[in-house]
């Protein structure tokens, strides 16, 4: 401790009671308390308040000084909330009350279970769906394919979906500042809409056996979710912002778009013509614009991690669903459906000969973002061939159907193996621990910014 010599000229020692040593305040704090006839600044007696309650202790050298020593509290904040590799270290909380503080150690299963699980659910429901087209459709007769297996898929679709309901149900419950990270994250907020589209697909795929009419009041209770969450993603697309589509794009933006044409030819399907229309529209002007932006691949673009390819073949999804279910809006596979259908195919092949995005990646969930696309081209390739009745409309429908249930059959016991073999389908979520750590940062540099505008004063 220097001596009272030492100390700056208007400086008073005193005892500061949060700290149990002495410190020393400017006298213009002292000299407001000590003497309330003689009044100071409002604003620099709240300062001062609010100094003793945010700093544990307060730095023994005068008011020059001050400044540097509030920033340099608040980075040595920042970095013992950051391991040395960048990712999030703060402890968190698993549901048996432990900490996990190491990316080496592993996480509690709640924290590991990304909403991107959602993607199971739409490659084993969409093929309920498949196999339903393939018995029901007149084209395909000649294959003599049984109700019986889109029965069985379908209910293993329902025990699926209910499964991964419930288990992101718990994260929420128990790790409601995980979620709300991937809400805010640029890729996984596109998954917020999967949830919604299974339950779509279990709509569309429900055996005739069990019901042949749903009640249009399950049509709304699905899309009111859908919608909510457009008028978030959109409003972002035409006000810019942090998610502003020029920046965010990625195939993932097909998620948010794919919903309109599902819930029209849902809609379409239980007779509800103006509401499948209206979500056409909005489906159809959206995914233009989204489309655009792919192709062009912006310099201002977010590149995609190399694990995510897969979800390239989401491009298929629009166009092939859209075709289904303008067709459903208008009674007929006309020319419109037709175009659509073209777009898909061709979109189906540009990506089935880039053999790359099929090699060289450890598999990952992201897988099953080809189990999506290459149903739904089959469906709508079997529609086609029902207006368009040839041999090689029919090979074409029997080709894909083939691809599709074998990259299914495939990418799901890879799963089961990873899931229950080797034990690493869920990893530690790194990537939401870096999105964490960088808004960390911003909030430690805009407080030491905040302090440092207080002792200005």
């Amino acid at each position: 401790m220097e001596s009272s010599s030492s100390l700056t000229p208007g400086a008073k020692e005193s005892y500061c009671p949060l700290t149990t040593s002495k410190s020393y305040q400017p006298t213009i704090f002292v000299h407001t308390m000590n003497n309330p006839n003689k009044q100071a600044s409002f604003h620099k007696l709240f300062f001062f308040l609010v100094l003793q309650f945010i700093k544990p202790k307060i730095p023994e050298f005068g008011m020059s000084s001050l400044v540097q020593s509030t920033e340099s509290y608040s980075s040595i904040r920042t970095s013992a909330l950051v391991s040395p590799s960048g990712f999030h270290a703060e402890q968190s909380h698993g549901t048996d009350g432990k900490f996990v503080s190491s990316k080496d150690e592993t996480w509690p299963f709640l924290l590991r279970f990304p909403v991107s699980s959602f993607g199971m659910c739409l490659g084993v429901n969409s093929q309920a769906i498949l196999w339903k087209t393939l018995a029901i459709v007149p084209s395909m007769k000649f294959l003599h394919v049984s109700l019986t297996v889109n029965f069985i898929l379908w209910c293993i679709s329902l025990v699926l979906t209910s499964t991964v309901f419930l288990i992101y149900i718990l994260k929420i419950i128990y790790h409601f500042e995980a979620v709300r990270k991937e809400y805010h994250h640029p890729i996984r907020i596109n998954f917020f809409f999967a949830p919604w589209l299974a339950c779509l697909f279990l709509a569309l795929g429900v055996p005739p056996s069990i019901t042949e009419n749903l009640h249009a009041a399950l049509w709304y209770a699905l899309m009111a979710p859908i919608l909510c969450l457009e008028l978030k993603i959109y409003g972002q697309w035409i006000y810019g912002g942090r998610c502003r589509l020029s920046k965010g794009a990625n195939p993932t933006s097909h998620l948010s778009v794919v919903g309109n044409f599902i819930g029209a030819l849902l809609g379409a399907s239980m007779g509800l013509k103006e509401g499948a229309i209206f979500f056409f529209a909005v489906g159809l002007a959206h995914y233009s614009v989204l489309f655009i932006t792919l192709f062009q691949r912006l310099p201002t673009n977010d590149p995609l991690p190399k694990e995510l390819h897969p979800v390239f073949f989401l491009f298929v999804v629009p166009p092939s669903v859209a075709c289904i279910a303008w067709a459903k809006i208008q009674g007929h596979f006309d020319y419109v459906s037709r175009v659509s259908y073209f777009i898909a195919l061709f979109l189906y092949v540009c990506l089935a000969v880039r053999i790359k995005l099929f090699r060289g990646y450890r598999f990952s969930l992201a897988w099953w973002a080809y189990t999506f696309p290459l149903t739904g081209a089959p469906i709508a390739t079997i529609w086609y061939s029902n207006e368009v009745e040839n041999v090689l409309t029919r090979t074409l429908s029997v080709a894909l159907s083939s691809i599709s249930t074998f990259a299914l059959t495939a990418v799901f016991v890879s799963t089961l193996i990873h899931g229950f073999v080797l034990h690493d389908l869920f990893p530690n979520d790194i990537p939401i621990g870096r999105t964490d750590h960088m808004k960390r940062s911003k909030s430690s540099k805009k407080l030491s910014q905040l302090k440092s505008l207080m002792f200005s004063l």
